[in-house]
């Protein structure tokens, strides 16, 4: 009873952390806290908060402890050991620049145009036992890549900027650099960030496996501007 207690005890601490949402709630949507203090709308377990130091706390009412590192596995093998084929990266717009990036709320197309993979289609994507981790491969390298294209300097951000996924990996983006770019938090001007979009992209996941959005739409626009795309699906403006 003692111990009961006490892990009660301590799952409350960590929902009231430094970082919780204003008031000492998790935001509308949010299904987990990460280890940073940021929260994160992903519908997959598995890649939650590898950006952010794991997860926390889950906020789904889920007990998982499925690991939310960075997977090391192959990135055409799935957590089952399924052969995935990935397929060939498919650039959604030529890349016409390697550096002198701009960096804003939005990707400079011209160094970041969007990619997915061929071998991800709506039918891999929408299957129940489909997960993002084992095909997340994002090693600090290519981050730091990015990061010298938009003139930052090569370093890890916490939760203030990620190199975020234009396509995100549940809608079948890929790894490679034309896909990727840094996303704040927080943009200039109280600016949506990449809280926003990360639940863009899972209302946008569900709204493909519905049938009420083609996926190469879904690709094409949310790596032409994504916060269009949150307009159009939530009838209302992203706001920060």
């Amino acid at each position: 009873m003692k111990q009961a207690f006490v892990l009660a005890l301590v799952a409350v601490v960590v929902v009231l952390a430094p970082g919780a949402a204003s008031g000492g709630s998790a935001p509308p949507g949010a299904t987990a806290q990460c280890k940073d203090g940021t929260y994160s709308y992903s519908q997959h377990h598995s890649g939650t908060c590898s950006h952010h130091g794991g997860v926390a706390v889950w906020l789904d009412g889920s007990t998982s402890t499925t690991s939310s590192a960075p997977s090391t596995q192959n990135s055409t093998t799935t957590t089952n050991t399924t052969p995935i084929n990935l397929g060939t990266t498919v650039l959604l717009k030529a890349r016409t620049k390697t550096s002198g990036c701009t960096l804003g709320a939005l990707p400079d197309r011209r160094c970041s145009p969007g990619a997915y993979y061929s071998g991800l289609t709506k039918a891999v994507i929408c299957s129940s036992s489909f997960r993002t981790g084992p095909i997340r491969n994002v090693p600090d390298s290519e981050k730091h890549q990015v990061e010298a294209e938009y003139g930052l300097a090569p370093a890890s951000y916490g939760s203030t900027l990620e190199i975020d996924h234009i396509v995100s990996l549940e809608l079948g983006g890929s790894n490679d650099t034309a896909n990727l770019f840094p996303e704040k938090a927080t943009p200039a001007g109280h600016q949506p960030g990449f809280h926003v979009k990360d639940k863009l992209e899972n209302a946008a996941h569900k709204a493909v496996c519905a049938g009420t959005i083609s996926l190469r739409t879904v690709q094409q626009q949310i790596a032409s501007n994504w916060e269009l795309l949150y307009k159009k699906l939530y009838d209302a403006a992203p706001t920060g």
